[in-house]
């Protein structure tokens, strides 16, 4: 069973992106958790979640009317570096602002339009998280090769969002921590044509990348709020 113990031993979340391949193996993790109260379920693709598109504020507002309890975790599992429409940039000449757009949209967008919407949510009481996935790449000190010009970007704003979120939120919700999570690069469609330059070990299945992430989440306390932590708990310098 995943620690979990930092939490209320009765505690309410929130995943959106609940279908996806890192969502899914963490809203597995957390249905079978016994210190979980309700578990929300968001996604744009599934049936069997409520809907929510992060490219629509309308629906991330009618999805957060769903919610009938304080949540004390959320957990944004969503992100986009390639679609069938496009691949990320290997140089200036390879920019587009539609594409730039449809990145920005679901990496930085609609992540912070959840936090307008489900912060209000939170428990006041009680240990509470509200996370989003982040990247490593997004760092601007630890850039060292360039290039994937609208990931970087995307995923550097959101974690000054992340940071200007946390600001905010500390004057209502003193317990709240409010971070950025790199999950690694997990193995899914997301990582499926780049896995061939990842180290030995280093490609995580979506299920281990989920615990360790709850492993994270677990850890984290007020005090870190507006940071970003890799999959293993370290902090991610901006």
């Amino acid at each position: 069973m995943i620690d979990l113990s930092h939490f209320p031993l009765s505690f309410n979340v929130a995943v959106i992106g609940a279908s996806g391949g890192v969502g899914k193996a963490l809203a597995e993790h957390l249905d079978a958790h016994s210190q979980v109260n309700k578990l929300y379920c968001f996604s744009r693709s599934s049936d069997e979640h409520i809907y929510l598109d992060l490219s629509d504020e309308g629906s991330i507002q009618q999805a957060a009317s769903f919610v009938d309890v304080p949540l004390h975790l959320v957990i944004v599992a969503t992100g986009v570096l390639h679609s069938a429409d496009f691949m990320p940039e290997k140089s200036l000449r390879d920019l587009d602002a539609e594409t730039m757009r449809k990145v920005f949209e679901v990496n930085t967008i609609g992540p912070a339009l959840v936090a307008k919407y489900f912060i209000p949510l939170m428990a006041r009481e009680g240990k509470g998280v509200f996370s989003a996935l982040s990247a490593r790449v997004g760092s601007v000190s630890d850039n060292r090769l360039g290039g994937w010009h609208s990931y970087r970007a995307s995923k550097t704003a959101l974690n000054m969002i992340i940071k200007n979120i946390s600001i905010e939120a500390a004057r209502k919700y003193k317990e709240l921590a409010v971070i950025g999570l790199h999950p690694g690069t997990v193995d899914t469609g997301l990582s499926e044509p780049f896995q061939s330059n990842v180290s030995e070990g280093k490609l995580f299945s979506p299920e281990s990348s989920a615990r360790y992430l709850l492993d994270v989440v677990n850890l984290v306390q007020a005090s870190d709020s507006g940071k970003v932590f890799a999959w293993d708990g370290q902090e991610i310098e901006a």
